[in-house]
This record gives structure tokens, sequence and C-alpha cells, in this order.
């Protein structure tokens, strides 16, 4: 497990330094995961003690929202002032993601 959560966050390290060095505007651990997830096609499969940790991540996920939590808390006053662009970015967000997961599973389905 620790083998593999190395490989993740080293991963996370190569993201986030092509990141800086190309300026690009997505985050690290966005780049990370597309450099893991072209490693993972090119091999084929994914490996046992990656697919536990990963699994283990998954179990525990709700914990990785504490910090994120406590954020909110810290800027209760600025979410008071700004709750109507923030609803809306909520809410608009959420139904493109809606509407683009139901057209690429469309499309996968035609494909079969």
């Amino acid at each position: 497990m620790l083998a593999s959560l190395t490989l993740l966050l080293v991963l996370q390290l190569i993201g986030e330094v092509l990141v800086q060095w190309l300026g690009l505007p997505v985050p690290g651990p966005v780049v990370g995961m597309a450099l893991l997830f072209a490693a993972l096609v090119i091999r084929g499969d994914t490996p046992a003690p990656l697919r536990e940790t990963a699994n283990t991540l998954l179990q525990h996920l709700s914990l990785l929202f504490v910090p994120a939590g406590a954020g909110i808390m810290v800027h209760a006053g600025l979410l008071a002032r700004e709750w109507l662009p923030t609803l809306a970015a909520v809410v608009l967000s959420c139904a493109v993601t809606l509407l683009v997961t139901a057209a690429v599973l469309r499309l996968g389905a035609r494909g079969r």
C-alpha cells in the first residue's frame, strides 16, 4: 500500500511541476491523474496493490472533505455575502455535469 500511495503522490507532484513549468490553467493533481490514467491505459490493467490502495482511499473519502468544510466555516461571512453567485455556480455546474454525463453515456451505449 505504501508503494502505491507513493506512486499517487509522485504523480501528483509531477503534475504540479508540469503545471508550474508550462503555466497550464489546470490543477496539478488533475494533470497527475491524467498521467496515471495514461499509464494505466498503456499498461492495460490496474495492478492489484494500486487497486487496493484506491479502494481504501475511496472508503475514507468523506474524511478528505473535512478541510474543505473547515475552510467554508472560516469564510462563512464571505459566503453569507456572496450566497447568490455561489448557489448559481453550484446549480449550473451540477446541471452541466449531469448533461455531459448523460451525453457520454448515450455515446457509450450507442457504440455497443
